[in-house]
């Protein structure tokens, strides 16, 4: 009984691999990827690699600004 289910099984999923669904789905995600791609759209994760650069740049820059006015103040007395 077991076997037969699984015989099954297996014919349904290597109908499923053999049809045209399978190509339908990888045009279309083929298509949304390039339609992202001509947007200027990027992943979730380069998009929080961008956000977590843009903090230490942003961290960075304050500490510079910092140092630079401290240089300043030193300078005028």
């Amino acid at each position: 009984m077991k076997d037969n289910f699984q015989n099954i099984s297996d014919k349904i999923r290597e109908l499923l691999k053999n049809s045209p669904i399978e190509d339908i789905e990888n045009n279309i995600n083929a298509l949304i990827k390039n339609k992202c791609t001509e947007l200027g759209l990027v992943s979730r994760e380069e998009f929080d690699v961008q956000t977590e650069v843009l903090r230490k740049t942003r961290e960075k820059l304050e500490t510079l600004e910092k140092a630079l006015a401290e240089y300043e103040t030193k300078q005028s007395k």
